[in-house]
Parts: structure tokens; sequence; C-alpha cells
């Protein structure tokens, strides 16, 4: 698989990761660990170098089956995580980036993870109580005293980037990127763009609608975060069929899948831009990486640009009050 650069500090990771979130996280039912030990294997077999975790996921219990899974291979891998959350009693209450909660997450995540070093270091939501400057300081200490490689933001806006970014480079934002979740195309795209920084895309396949495989009628677990989604009610679902229709189009003519294509269009659109799609099965996850292999012409950009501009997405990616806390 090719590889892509995040930032201009040095980091270099496979096209397309793989977001760990869902095997302990968010999506219901969760697998054997043995089978996500084995799943996150093939995928270095496939190609995939970076894999996508954090505190949060569990909590906890993701960075601990992320870091057992990577060890025979801790030379091979980038791993990314995040801090952000204050998790007590083992429940997300608020954000926190303090820099002393800033030191803890991370020693606790150097245990879990079993790692001397992590590669990239995500604030997971901004914490509107303590400056990004501190946030940054503390990070720019860190990657000084080698217990981090490189510093990331989460789901930040375009201000915060810009001041954390004058205080230590960062190399990449991790937000929600897709052909039906495109906000930051406005403005976060084009300001990173202009400083060097790198785009990891998360749910890129919409949170497994963009695959095709999902209609009004799927049932989601009991707590998936699917169920309570604006964008995942029946209705919204078959409102939003006429994206999967485009999809499957063109799908057919590259004789590819719909999450195939979902996921070309992602890389097509910048250089710099590497999808994480999260998946807990062996199929999808070579489906997947496939998709690296899929380059749309310059004509086939044009034509689902056209015809996706026609397509009105119906509910918004998430309620009210998650929407509040991604620091926008």
């Amino acid at each position: 698989m090719q590889q892509r650069k995040l930032g201009k500090e040095g980091l270099e990771v496979s096209a397309i990761g793989l977001g760990c979130m869902g095997m302990t996280f968010s999506y219901t039912p969760f697998p054997e660990k043995k089978d996500m030990i084995t799943l996150m294997a093939k995928a270095i077999e496939q190609g995939v170098t970076f894999f996508d975790t954090a505190e949060v996921y569990g909590p906890y219990n993701n960075e601990e089956l992320v870091g057992e899974a990577l060890a025979p291979f801790r030379n091979k891998v980038t791993i990314a995580t995040k801090f952000g959350f204050n998790i007590q009693d083992g429940k997300m209450v608020g954000v926190t980036s303090k820099p002393e909660h800033i030191r803890r997450a991370v020693e606790g995540s150097l245990k879990r993870l079993n790692v001397d070093v992590i590669d990239l270091l995500y604030q997971h939501r901004v914490d509107p109580n303590t400056p990004i400057e501190d946030v940054a300081g503390t990070v720019k200490e860190l990657i000084a005293e080698g217990k981090v490689k490189y510093f990331g933001l989460s789901e930040a806006g375009a201000n915060t980037i810009r001041r954390a970014h004058a205080v230590q480079p960062v190399s990449a934002l991790q937000s929600e990127y897709s052909m039906w979740t495109r906000q930051h195309e406005k403005e976060i795209i084009p300001t990173i763009e202009e400083l060097g920084i790198g785009l990891v895309a998360f749910s890129p396949l919409g949170k497994g609608f963009l695959a095709g495989k999902m209609d009004e009628h799927t049932k989601f677990g009991e707590g998936d975060i699917r169920n309570i989604l604006p964008r995942y009610t029946e209705e919204a679902r078959v409102a939003n069929k006429a994206l999967l229709d485009l999809l499957h189009a063109f799908a057919e003519k590259r004789n590819a899948t719909p999450a195939q294509i979902a996921l070309a269009w992602v890389l097509a659109q910048k250089p710099w831009i590497v999808p994480i799609p999260g998946t807990t099965k062996l199929h999808r996850l070579a489906e997947n990486n496939g998709a690296a292999a899929i380059e749309l012409t310059t004509q086939e950009l044009q034509e689902i640009e056209t015809a996706s501009a026609r397509i009105e997405i119906v509910g918004n990616r998430y309620t009210e009050a998650m929407e509040r806390s991604t620091g926008l």
C-alpha cells in the first residue's frame, strides 16, 4: 500500500489506516478479543501501518487490545491515541486538557499500549477551560522528553488549530470527513492545507451507511451510538438512499463496491488525507484496503461532484449536545 505524509515533521503512514474504536466501544455487540488480534495482524499483511485508538474507548481496554495486538509489529506500525476526556468511574465526565491531566493520560496510555513512546498524540476534544497554548506546550515538553513523537488535534476549529500550531507544529487533524460529511471543506481544510497539516478522516464510510449494506430495516444493537444519531433514523436512512444509489452506480462502472468508491473519493480529495475506516470483519478489512488501488479519474470525480451536489443529506451527524462538544 502507498504511504502518505501527515504534516511536515516526518510522520508517514499507510494511505488507509484502521480505526480500532468499534472493537470495544460504540458499536455493539463487540467481537472476541482474539479475533481482533487476528484482524490487526491481517491489516498489517495488507499494508496497513496506521492504527487509531484512544484512552476513552472502553475506556482503556481499546488501548490494551491495540497494544497487545501490535506488540509483535512495533517497529512496523504507527499507533495514534488521544487524551482530553475526564474519565471517572469508567464514564466520560466532560473534557479536560489541563497539563497535569495530559501527563497522567500519557503515562496511562504508554503503559496500556506497552510502548516507550506514543507515535501520534491527539487532543481528543478541545477543552474550553484550558488555553490551547498550554495544551500544545505540554505536548511539546512530552516530545522533548521522548514520550511522544507527533502532535495532533481532533475536531478542532481553525483558530484553535492556528494557535496550537504556533506553539508546537501539528502533524495531523483528525475530523469526520466523507462523501456525506463535508462541512470542513469550507474553513478547516483550507486552514490545514495552508499550515501543512495532514487530515485523518474518521467515519469515512459514514459509520457504515456508505458501505451500502444498511437500509431502513437495519437494527442496531443495544448501546450502539447510531441509535441516537439523527442521520440514522429510519426516515433519514430512506431519504439518504439517493447517495447510496450514486455510489452503487460508480461501483458497477469500476467493478468495485460502494465502500471502495467512498474511500477512493476521500483519498482523491488531497494527497495528505488518510481515511481510517473501522471494521471488526476480515472481509470488510480486505474490501476497505482494496480502495487504495482505485484511482478515480478527474472526469469521474467531477461526475460525482455534480451528482452529489443535487442530493440533500437528511439528518445531522450528531445530536445538538454532541455537536457542541466538538470544539468547532
